[in-house]
């Protein structure tokens, strides 16, 4: 296992900068934020930690690209950021490419978020990829396909039996097509994914920080290690995008947590093809993630 560790001066610099402008618009942070998200630079903080690299296969090894500090975000010409006539974020239940989202974007969409259970090949040299977003567009599309428990197993029922050839205006494979049993880990995954690629369009690149939501994941493994979390770095991207208290962020995150009365949509395999029904919402897997968050909070309301 290799740990990419940075110093703390260069984690201190990717989160504040050292442009006067922007170091007075973090001290200008509620102190319990700025608390929160000294932690990055902190050696024995057990809140952030470092970027692990487990394979070869990791991300950041097969796909070489350059860090993206603060400063680089808040100065991105190509980045977009909610008005408030486009402030929405729509999930759309469909496979469908991203051409296709684009026409389907409501007009107060900031951005459209298309979800499939159909795997997804952006090119042939690909093996497959978790998801993709389209950053000037504002649309984007992951797939739950490879988080169900038996997708790698002899009896997945998503296998294509015949390969067909279709139009890129045929849509009708994406018809009754099947859906596994929603469980915590599907779930958990799920959000990983969907809230990574929303991160994109809101100009966030890949993370080379700290261990954070918006690493880069290769394989399955090395997208369950990322946690569910942004690291002070991307934490502060996305709230300088959004504008949003930290506290009650973090207090709205465990609400949703804890509200397992609210049902979910869902179906389990024996009803898969015929609809799906009102399901208790499986939180198992968040247990870590809410102790986590708690964690926080202690920090941010010292």
């Amino acid at each position: 296992m290799q740990i990419i560790r940075h110093s703390e001066q260069t984690l201190k610099t990717a989160l504040i900068s050292k442009n006067p402008v922007l170091v007075s618009q973090y001290e200008k942070l509620d102190a319990g934020e700025q608390r929160l998200m000294n932690e990055a630079f902190q050696p024995a903080s057990d809140l952030f930690g470092p970027i692990t690299l487990h394979s070869p296969s990791d991300w950041i090894t097969s796909h070489p690209e350059a860090p993206q500090d603060f400063e680089q975000f808040f100065s991105d010409p190509y980045r977009k950021t909610p008005s408030p006539d486009k402030r929405s974020i729509y999930i759309q239940s469909i496979g469908d490419i991203l051409k296709f989202l684009k026409k389907k974007k409501p007009e107060d969409a900031f951005c459209i978020v298309g979800i499939t259970m159909i795997d997804l090949y952006p090119r042939d040299s690909w093996n497959f990829v978790f998801g993709q977003a389209s950053l000037t567009d504002g649309v984007g599309i992951f797939s739950f396909a490879r988080y169900g428990s038996d997708f790698y197993s002899m009896r997945y029922e998503g296998k294509v039996k015949k390969l067909k050839k279709t139009s890129s205006s045929d849509y009708s494979i994406f018809n009754n097509y099947y859906i596994p049993e929603i469980t915590s880990v599907l779930l958990l995954r799920s959000c990983k994914t969907l809230t990574h690629e929303i991160g994109h369009i809101f100009g966030l690149r890949h993370c080379q920080w700290l261990a954070c939501l918006m690493q880069g994941s290769n394989h399955l493994e090395e997208a369950d290690r990322r946690p569910l979390n942004l690291c002070p770095i991307c934490l502060r991207k996305l709230q300088c995008a959004i504008g949003f208290s930290i506290v009650e962020r973090y207090k709205a995150l465990v609400r949703w947590i804890d509200d397992e009365s609210s049902g979910t949509p869902g179906a389990t395999p024996e009803h898969s093809r015929e609809g799906n029904g009102n399901l208790p919402k499986p939180v198992e897997a968040f247990k870590e993630w809410k102790e986590w968050i708690i964690k926080c909070l202690a920090v941010l309301q010292k």
